[in-house]
């Protein structure tokens, strides 16, 4: 029973740090790049817009999504790894 314990505890403790580095890189790219660096990333255009304006806009969004799908294929390996993927 105790290894089991230590198990999920191991498990519950590496899906906690992937969560911490994904929102760490979210809150990056959206307070980051959308507010704190807006003013110098406006020097650069993507698609006609401010690059500043665009991760305001669009980026942080895109980001999430991506964000998302590392998620899920992270807790695939981590649940393979662990053995939780039946």
């Amino acid at each position: 029973m105790n290894s089991d314990q230590d198990k999920a505890t191991a498990y519950w403790k590496e899906n906690l740090r992937y969560l911490l580095i994904l929102l760490s890189i979210w809150f990056a790219v959206s307070y980051g790049a959308g507010i704190l660096f807006k003013e110098s990333l406006d020097a650069i255009k993507l698609g006609g817009f401010p690059l500043g304006f665009w991760f305001a806009q669009q980026g942080s969004i895109y980001v999430f999504v991506i964000l998302i799908f590392v998620y899920v294929r992270l807790m695939n390996k981590l649940d393979k790894k662990y053995g939780y993927d039946q």
